[in-house]
């Protein structure tokens, strides 16, 4: 166990690090970084610089390799160091810098080009009062007067055009600045590990912290050819991280872990029950925050592509065909073998896990009382083992976006029930029945009777499957009777008051639906919603 105490009265240096690998939690992430240098012998601090300033101390681990011994670590945030200042930021603001000049020095030229109109302008005035100049003399100086005046106006035009790039440039540059000092903070963490060696040695440090400002989310792409095809489902994760650190070619790891959630197992206390009191109490609840710990990162895995011969035609390969994915105890890693960016930025970047295909059916269904269209629905299963998290889902069809969705794994059952989007070429109509709907008074009661026809009609070439979907009101009240006098042969809920038709129709078959249903209530009231 490291022990953790002031370091300030160590020798300290400066020393810088390399990340190696990430894991990254559905919120947070775990940074590994390595440290190489070298030591004279004694007691020396090595300050590992330049680290996000969302570092959380209470995470940091430091091993070791070499002949040395860690005596112990500690944490600092370095809110003054010009090291801190991130190079993106630097380069943005040089380049702002070198525009500005180039700015300046194009409204110099403006300004020489105006005090020679100027001049020129004024001896035009002198020679003019020169009564002894010839008519050749004043014709050639009015050609010359007219022909620089002329060339001063369109030079004057193309600096004005430069200005006004270079100040689009300039605001461009200047929202990118401010994007990056709204990403970044000045201020950067500092591990202080001190060491202590006998003789001058090479030290090799392995370094792990979490940070926050960090995480991945799952993004579904799932696409179908046709009705007689899987579905190809690719998982997808939008991994974001705005901590300061670059995470240039590292080695990324995506964990289902939540650290947020804790892992302490909550505890039952005694459940007291008193008599009601109506005396004004004070409650105070203490919550204790839990230390959490991430779990281990993963091995890397690596395969070597095989050669191909010049006549072999191969698929294009996608970063899913390098993701293993590892099931510890309690997650789900996946390990991605090929090196990733992510920068720390507000956008987020879009990594490939893994793509599965998946069985699927497929079937119509229309609610023609809401929308006269048919919606394409896939049923897809074997969907469990695909370890799939909750998240977005964009649709395609035939080649086609067609709309996005939401998977929630923890809400469905056996089968994931996916709209493709609406097809035009199953026809329906839905048109209230008018010789069958009537409106009589009875006493002090008014009956109102309603009679509806849907017809269907498959203009496709190919037999599909069709689920038609309406309803009966249902009463809430005693004085308001409902009377079901035909569902045409629909399935009902009587507690929803929902008819459900499962058809199956030929290529330019047409059926038609039909029901009614009855409802008496006091002639001198409003029913509402009928």
């Amino acid at each position: 166990m490291l022990l953790t105490f002031t370091l300030s009265a160590q020798t300290e240096k400066p020393t810088e690090s390399k990340i190696n690998s990430v894991t990254v939690f559905l919120s947070k992430a775990q940074v590994n970084r390595s440290v190489k240098t070298k030591v004279e012998a004694g007691r020396t601090t090595l300050v590992i610089t330049g680290l996000s300033p969302q570092l959380d101390p209470q995470s940091i681990q430091v091993g070791g390799k070499g002949k040395f011994t860690i005596m112990g670590t500690g944490h600092r945030i370095n809110y003054l160091n010009e090291f801190n200042k991130p190079k993106k930021l630097a380069v943005l603001q040089d380049s702002l810098e070198l525009i500005q000049k180039a700015i300046v020095h194009e409204g110099s030229q403006k300004e020489v080009l105006n005090r020679e109109e100027q001049m020129i302008l004024a001896n035009q005035k002198i020679s003019g009062t020169n009564q002894n100049l010839t008519v050749v003399e004043l014709k050639a100086m009015a050609d010359f007067f007219r022909s620089r005046l002329g060339e001063l106006t369109s030079s004057k035009i193309k600096v004005d055009e430069r200005i006004k790039l270079l100040n689009e440039k300039s605001s461009k540059i200047q929202r990118q600045i401010t994007e990056q000092r709204d990403v970044y903070n000045r201020n950067t963490s500092e591990i202080l590990v001190t060491v202590q060696a006998e003789i001058a040695t090479s030290v090799d440090l392995d370094l792990n912290y979490v940070v926050a400002n960090a995480g991945w989310a799952p993004v579904y792409d799932l696409r179908a050819v046709d009705t007689k095809s899987p579905i190809q489902l690719a998982y997808k994760a939008s991994v974001f991280q705005s901590t300061g650190e670059e995470w240039q070619n590292v080695h990324l790891i995506l964990s289902t872990a939540n650290p947020n959630l804790g892992g302490l197992k909550p505890e039952l206390t005694a459940w007291y029950l008193e008599f009601y009191q109506p005396i004004a109490r004070k409650y105070k609840a203490e919550y204790g925050e839990s230390m959490k710990k991430s779990a281990p990162a993963a091995m890397r895995s690596e395969s070597a592509p095989r050669e191909l011969a010049d006549e072999d035609v191969v698929e294009a390969e996608s970063l899913s065909d390098y993701v293993s994915t590892v099931e510890t105890s309690l997650n789900v890693e996946f390990d991605i073998s090929i090196p990733q960016n992510v920068l720390s930025s507000a956008k987020p970047t879009v990594v490939d896990v893994k793509s599965s295909s998946v069985n699927a059916s497929y079937e119509y269904a229309v609610a023609p009382k809401l929308d006269l269209d048919a919606f394409l629905l896939a049923k897809v299963t074997g969907w469990e083992d695909l370890n799939l998290l909750p998240g977005d889902a964009n649709i395609f069809f035939e080649g086609t976006f067609v709309g996005k969705t939401f998977i929630d794994p923890n809400s469905i059952r056996d089968t994931l029930s996916v709209s493709m989007g609406r097809d035009k070429r199953i026809v329906v109509k839905r048109e209230r029945v008018k010789g069958l709907s009537t409106r009589n008074v009875i006493g002090a009661n008014e009956k109102q009777a309603s009679a509806w026809e849907i017809t269907v009609r498959n203009t496709k070439s190919d037999p599909v499957k069709i689920i038609v979907e309406d309803q009966i009101p249902v009463s809430q009240n005693n004085q308001i009777e409902v009377t079901v006098v035909d569902v045409g042969g629909a399935r009902q809920d009587t507690y929803s008051g929902k008819l459900t038709w499962k058809l199956n129709l030929k290529p330019a078959e047409s059926k038609k639906l039909s029901y009614k249903f009855e409802v008496k209530y006091p002639k001198d009231r409003r029913v509402n919603g009928l």
